[in-house]
């Protein structure tokens, strides 16, 4: 049985940790961030933990792991 692709977007935007969550980028902070607010500014900062129903989509992406 051949390999399984794995999906270039999913590879681009999620990392499995290694207790198996799925770590992404903050949502909503590539532009526009002057209108926002400084705490919504700070609190976008670095990345954020899927929730499990999220995670397991982009685990089907990703069939072996972090890509």
């Amino acid at each position: 049985m051949p390999k399984m692709k794995t999906k270039s977007s999913a590879k681009k935007r999620f990392k499995i940790t290694a207790n198996g969550g799925v770590k992404a980028s903050q949502a909503n902070k590539q532009h526009n961030m002057r209108k926002r607010s400084t705490r919504q500014v700070r609190e976008q900062r670095g990345t954020t933990m899927l929730p499990d129903m999220e995670a397991k989509r982009a685990k089907q992406f990703l069939p072996y792991g972090t890509a």
